[in-house]
């Protein structure tokens, strides 16, 4: 992408509602390939489809979903803490948590709260009776996707407020998955049936793809931070 074809890149942005002029000074600082990918993986980002954590204690899971999220273009995750604070592996993320609107909630009631405030239908991970296979899962509203502990799985609460189970369907002699391998299976999974149901839906709204890339132009490289930083200190002192 040429200079030029990156000045028109920024106006067309500008005259979706998708940046300002403000937005400028960030812009200007990336390469026309950061740039280029930044706006194509914008305009495939979702949140029909979302993601809670809850107790998942081990920073390598934490990092694996956060990676998984962000590889199938979902662009929000819910946090609630358990025994180890959220503190994913930065070798396993890759650096996917920057790219990604991670919301911590103090425990899953508030998580859960939040999520319905959105119009989302809950979904949780559990093996009983009443689980339906993945496949089967309702899409045609917004649906978050719950994971629990490693080893105690959800709490009780967390199934209690839920609207429905479901279950990853397996053939072998182990009837469990690892939770990052079942959060990247349920991703990989309800992200190409939910655009094919919800259609345009699917995607972010103007709006939306403003917030989350005037983030990223801020927190894209060292030299965007700075100039972000500089920013937020000037007009602080006023």
């Amino acid at each position: 992408m040429a200079s030029d074809e990156l000045k028109t890149l920024f106006a067309q942005l500008v005259e979706e509602g998708v940046l300002t002029e403000a937005d400028r000074v960030f812009w200007e600082l990336l390469t026309p390939q950061r740039a280029r990918r930044m706006v194509e993986v914008l305009k495939r980002r979702t949140r029909y489809i979302t993601v809670v954590l809850e107790a998942v204690d081990d920073g390598h899971n934490q990092a694996a979903v956060l990676r998984s999220a962000d590889a199938f273009g979902v662009q929000e995750v819910s946090i609630v803490e358990g025994r180890a604070a959220f503190s994913p592996s930065e070798g396993v993320s890759k650096g996917a948590h920057k790219w990604l609107t991670i919301h911590k909630q103090p425990d899953i009631e508030a998580a859960v709260r939040f999520l319905r405030e959105q119009g989302y239908r809950i979904w949780a991970s559990r093996l009983d009776d009443n689980a339906v296979p993945l496949e089967a899962v309702d899409l045609s509203q917004p649906a978050a996707f719950l994971f629990g502990n490693e080893h105690a799985g959800l709490s009780e609460e967390a199934l209690a407020l839920a609207d429905g189970s479901f279950i990853v369907p397996m053939v072998g002699f182990v009837q469990s998955l690892n939770i990052s391998v079942a959060a990247a299976i349920t991703l990989f999974h309800v992200t190409h049936r939910a655009r094919e149901v919800a259609g345009d839906r699917y995607f972010l709204t103007p709006a939306e793809q403003r917030t989350v890339l005037q983030q990223w132009l801020r927190t894209a490289t060292p030299r965007t931070r700075r100039v972000a930083q500089e920013l937020a200190r000037q007009a602080a002192d006023g």
